[in-house]
């Protein structure tokens, strides 16, 4: 598989770009160092990629998407696969490696997750993407 620019030599990331919690994850999140090309892809803006996406039952409202090496990962996977991915060093790896290595933990923390996301884009004044009014 390919990412959107035609490489398969790259790992794509693709997020909300109008939920700031998502939009400061991926920017700290430092994988380049360990992956190469990282390409940040904001749903918002490719309705088809978030129509795909749905087809495969991968609900973007519910879970970002990691496109990486002919696979997709989704929700708490792809999680999973950048804590193992992103760099060493930091409070902002450390958390997420803790957080996120353990499937366990990881399962039961990322729905909570979702929710926060879903409550601060409410409070935000912003839509769902692909709700009705966007």
């Amino acid at each position: 598989m390919t990412d959107e620019t035609g490489r398969a030599d790259s790992l794509t990331v693709v997020y909300d770009g109008e939920c700031p919690f998502c939009t400061r994850f991926v920017e700290l999140y430092r994988i380049r160092e360990n992956v190469g090309k990282v390409v940040l892809t904001d749903a918002r803006d490719h309705p088809e990629l978030v129509a795909g996406f749905r087809q495969q039952g991968f609900e973007i409202n519910d879970g970002m998407v990691v496109l990486w090496q002919g696979r997709t990962y989704y929700g708490v996977d792809a999680m999973q696969l950048l804590s193992m991915l992103g760099t060493e060093g930091g409070s902002f790896a450390a958390l997420n490696r803790l957080l996120f290595r353990n499937k366990r933990v990881a399962g039961a923390v990322y729905p909570w997750l979702v929710r926060g996301r879903k409550m601060t884009l409410r409070l935000l004044g912003r839509d769902l993407i692909d709700a009705p009014g966007h």
